[in-house]
C-alpha cells in the first residue's frame, strides 16, 4: 500500500512564495502555521524540495569559505557570479 501525496488546499504556498520564504524557513523565523504550509508544499512539490536541499548544501559548503583563504581574484569572480546569476 503506497501513501498518497497531500491534497493541495487553497491556503497552500505557491512555488514562488516558497522561494521567497526559504531564508526565513531555514533560519527558523517562520510562524508555526507558515512553517507548516512550507512543509506541506515541500511534501507535494519535488522540485521545491530539491531546491531547498540545494540551498542547504550551498549554505553548508559556503560556511567553509573564508575571504582570507581565497586566491587573488577569486573573491571578485564569486561576487560577479552572484551578482549576475539572474541574467544567465
Amino acid at each position: 500500500m503506497t501513501s498518497q501525496p497531500p491534497v493541495p488546499t487553497p491556503d497552500d504556498l505557491t512555488c514562488q512564495e516558497l522561494v521567497e520564504a526559504v531564508t526565513d524557513y531555514l533560519e527558523g523565523a517562520l510562524a508555526p502555521e507558515d512553517a507548516a504550509r512550507f512543509m506541506r508544499h515541500l511534501d507535494m512539490c519535488p522540485p521545491c524540495h530539491d531546491y531547498v536541499e540545494q540551498i542547504r548544501l550551498t549554505i553548508r559548503l559556503a560556511g567553509g569559505l573564508h575571504a582570507d583563504r581565497l586566491a587573488a581574484g577569486e573573491r571578485g569572480q564569486l561576487l560577479a557570479l552572484f551578482r549576475d546569476w539572474k541574467r544567465a
